[in-house]
């Protein structure tokens, strides 16, 4: 990481203060850019956020959010802010069907053995009841398939079409594709472009058992963040909360840029616009005009929102011991077992989260929680008898962008139009789907150009976890 000490601190606006938008102030900062970060909200986080729930009186996320072994950029923030030890790791998961049988997949250790990838999850995934032997046949050929370079490559082929022309079974569309890929991209398989699930497959379940080991925060996520504010103060920045950027006005006397807020005017070398696609979209009209704008704007135009809800529920008792799990068959997707995830919480509070689904995010708020109600009894018995204290049901209706086949080609750089503008946000070209990676690689991908462009170099993209054992093979 380079410093500006030979040269006047230049002054960098971070507008928006999601993932996206910490990870480039933060990364800024440490290089030496005085730095301001710009909320319209009034805390930190975007759509990884939490907040006091009213209805219920506690602390809760607006929806569970995880990362993996292989989100690199991710876990480069959380090392800047002093959190990362805050994240618990486990390399299981525990796959419910109705009824409560179980399967275990995860990688294969007997003492000091363990297999290479992509072998290390074999003997769970071989044992593993949620699938039949003709799903696992199915299974293994698209992993096989999805092996290869071409999987990589963007057409216009949906996962569903690839799937269907590699004959998966139904039970392997139910209960892995349309789960674990779909809770992934958050997203039907029809919708989704194939180079992303190769993705996933490939990082999650195949490289190496590191990459897809999965962490989640161990306190709510706006604790997680609360490092964010002192890091940018010990450096000389601040952090501006309730503060809504509606415009911006590029004087080219002096090199610099005058955002126009509802609380004021700030001045500033260079601008990262850290927003999402639909927040970006509005501000356009109210930047100047340039060349190129236009073109940007219609990239916006073609990104869509898909939904993920999350039902809340605290019991007078202990329901499950299981700390997360995978829940078949269903339309509730995940089970987080907040009580147990998260320090001092106490109490029995389960989280549970449904994925891609715009019907059950259209139920009303008490029907919504009742068939999560009954669903969760059908893998945990003991939910029959115990009493729900509260519940809360929380509708992130903007949660994700889809990634159908094309979308590549609306998913602009770090660079814009403007002049020390730069972009950033999940809906960039990051290479990733919508999720906390996209966004933190997307905010230091910004602060790389923006250092290049004050001709003061920094590094703090952090290189993709490299393949294990026999992929290293695989090209």
């Amino acid at each position: 990481m380079s410093s500006l000490s030979q040269n006047p601190r230049k002054s960098v606006t971070v507008i928006g203060a999601g993932v996206a938008g910490m990870s480039a102030a933060c990364a800024l900062a440490e290089a030496g850019f005085r730095v301001q970060l710009v909320e319209r909200r009034g805390y930190l986080g975007g759509r990884a956020s939490s907040y006091l729930h009213p209805g219920v009186n506690e602390f809760i996320d607006n929806c569970q959010h995880v990362l993996f072994g292989c989100c690199t950029n991710l876990q480069g923030f959380y090392r800047r802010i002093g959190v990362a030890d805050r994240i618990h790791w486990t390399s299981e998961m525990t796959m419910i069907e109705p009824g409560g049988q179980r399967s275990r997949l995860g990688p294969f250790e007997l003492g000091p053995l363990r297999l290479p990838a992509p072998l290390h999850g074999a003997p769970s995934f071989l044992n593993a009841h949620a699938f039949t032997l003709a799903d696992k046949l199915a299974l293994g050929r698209a992993m096989r398939a999805m092996m290869k370079p071409e999987a990589l490559v963007d057409t216009r082929e949906s996962l569903g079409d690839w799937l269907r022309r590699h004959k998966q079974t139904e039970g392997a569309i139910n209960r892995f594709w349309r789960l674990v890929i779909t809770s992934a991209l958050n997203a039907e398989i029809d919708s989704i472009a194939v180079p992303y699930a190769a993705k996933i497959i490939r990082e999650l379940f195949l490289n190496s058992a590191e990459a897809g080991s999965m962490g989640m925060s161990t306190v709510p996520l706006s604790e997680l963040y609360a490092g964010v504010t002192p890091f940018l103060e010990q450096r000389g920045g601040s952090v501006l909360l309730n503060t809504h950027v509606e415009g911006a006005v590029w004087d080219e006397a002096s090199s610099k840029w005058l955002i126009c807020t509802r609380t004021g005017e700030l001045i500033s070398d260079y601008v990262i616009l850290a927003l999402p696609f639909e927040a970006t979209q509005k501000l356009l009209p109210h930047l100047p005009a340039e060349e190129g704008a236009k073109k940007l704007a219609r990239q916006l135009e073609r990104h869509e929102h898909w939904p993920i809800c999350s039902v809340h529920l605290w019991f007078d008792r202990e329901v499950t011991k299981l700390e997360h799990a995978v829940l078949l068959d269903r339309e509730i997707h995940w089970m987080y077992n907040q009580s147990k995830l998260q320090s001092g919480r106490g109490g029995h509070y389960i989280e549970l989260v449904v994925s891609a689904t715009r019907a059950f995010a259209a139920l009303p708020r008490e029907a919504a929680i009742q068939q999560a109600l009954r669903e969760l009894a059908e893998f945990f018995p003991r939910v029959r008898e115990a009493k729900l204290l509260k519940a809360a049901l929380v509708k992130e209706m903007h949660a994700t962008f889809g990634v159908p086949p094309g979308i590549d080609s609306a998913r602009p750089g770090p660079s814009s139009p403007w002049p020390h503008l730069f972009l950033a946000g999940d809906w960039t070209a990051t290479g990733w789907p919508s999720t906390m990676e996209s966004a933190a690689r997307s905010g230091h991908l910004a602060a790389e150009a923006l250092g290049l462009s004050a001709e003061n170099p920094l590094r703090c993209f952090e290189a993709d976890l490299k393949p294990q054992g026999l992929m290293r093979l695989i090209r």
